[in-house]
């Protein structure tokens, strides 16, 4: 559960998924009992172009709608957006921050790009091979969910798996469901070998 308010920042570019996962991420937390808010930044609205969503998480009524300058929570959903200083920009200091990437959190850790984030903080997983496996699509969105979910703890999986459903016809919310599970996986494997 939340603790008062948490604001997560989701890049990443076009056709990956980036709005839905937002969205996603506000229904889950409503289906936790939680409020939420989930909204775009669009620039160019076309295939492959850099894409910005946000999503707040609270304990009581959102009021704001403006743009999340300072996350708790980074979600990088194409690690090649690493390269624009934009978009590790005003992450606090204890968030966490998420990247679909084959380099692990130990690899990344001396990244210069990156900021000092507490231990378990960085996470990285192949969200892209996942989705690819059990989706069949390169959407790296809902791995990373599933990573969130069980790091982060704001959202269950159970509620995030909801939202799928909701939202998606049964055979292809069958597939996300799997790709959640396996973004958990990865991420919980991944929270434990940087441990040790």
């Amino acid at each position: 559960m939340i603790h008062e308010q948490k604001s997560i920042r989701i890049h990443g570019r076009g056709g990956q998924g980036v709005v839905t996962a937002a969205e996603l991420l506000a229904v889950a937390a409503f289906h936790d009992g939680e409020h939420s808010l989930a909204f775009p930044s669009f620039g160019s609205e076309r295939m492959g172009a850099p894409v910005i969503a946000y999503c707040r998480i609270s304990t009581s009524p959102i009021r704001t709608h403006a743009p999340i300058g300072a996350p708790d929570v980074l979600i990088i959903q194409d690690a090649t957006l690493l390269n624009s200083a934009d978009t590790l920009l005003g992450l606090a200091s204890d968030g966490f921050c998420f990247i679909n990437t084959l380099r692990s959190a130990g690899e990344l850790a001396g990244d210069p790009r990156l900021p000092a984030l507490p231990e378990g903080h960085l996470v990285s997983l192949p969200a892209t091979e996942i989705a690819l496996t059990h989706i069949g699509r390169a959407v790296p969105n809902v791995p990373l969910l599933g990573a969130y979910a069980v790091v982060c703890e704001d959202i269950s999986i159970a509620a995030l798996e909801h939202a799928i459903r909701d939202r998606f016809p049964p055979a292809i919310a069958e597939k996300n469901c799997r790709a959640v599970e396996a973004g958990a996986e990865a991420a919980r494997a991944e929270v434990l070998n940087h441990a040790h």
